[in-house]
């Protein structure tokens, strides 16, 4: 592992989460690599037990649960090329892809970015694999405006389960 890959946790970590995703049923890894050196990576999983994504118990629902690039080879367009090999050959039509964007995670130091053009970037990363930002009323994506919540409907998802989707994206919500 790059020594740059430590947004999420140290980059020795970070591998043995890598290694963890690798032996779910569901896990999905994408990696860019610099001969021996993991320089990028995207995964994919279904939600942890302990979250709210994971209430409706929904097999058709994935979590785009990382993306990082390191901070020398950001400029090349790696983490667009990983998420559109992750969505390559209708891969991923039969699912729900959920990512959720916390700004505690995102580089501003490293990249020079402020929180607000930085989650542009990010929303632009995800609107390449035609993610777009959906509502909810997850309190972690509401404690702060840059947070959002990215998520792709594949062509193959029945309504059933767009409908179970929405649920969980909104708890409190009454109907009058």
């Amino acid at each position: 592992m790059h020594t740059d890959l430590d947004a999420f946790r140290r980059p020795k970590d970070q591998h043995a989460a890598l290694v963890e995703i690798a032996e779910l049923a569901e896990g999905r890894i994408i990696i860019t690599r610099d001969k021996q050196t993991i320089v990028g990576y995207v995964t994919f999983h279904y939600p942890d037990e302990m979250e709210r994504w994971s209430e409706g118990g929904m097999k058709d629902l994935v979590e785009l649960g990382a993306i990082e690039v390191a901070n020398d080879y950001r400029a090349y367009g790696i983490g667009k090329q990983m998420l559109q090999t992750a969505f390559a050959d209708e891969q991923l039509e039969n699912a729900i892809v959920f990512a959720t964007e916390y700004y505690w995670h995102w580089d501003l130091d490293g990249s020079g970015l402020n929180v607000w053009e930085y989650r542009s970037m990010m929303e632009k990363l995800m609107k390449s694999v035609d993610m777009v930002w959906f509502a909810t009323d997850d309190p972690e994506i509401c404690s702060h405006p840059a947070n959002c919540l990215m998520v792709r409907v594949g062509c193959k998802v029945p309504l059933s389960s767009i409908e179970r989707f929405d649920r969980v994206r909104f708890k409190q919500r009454f109907m009058y």
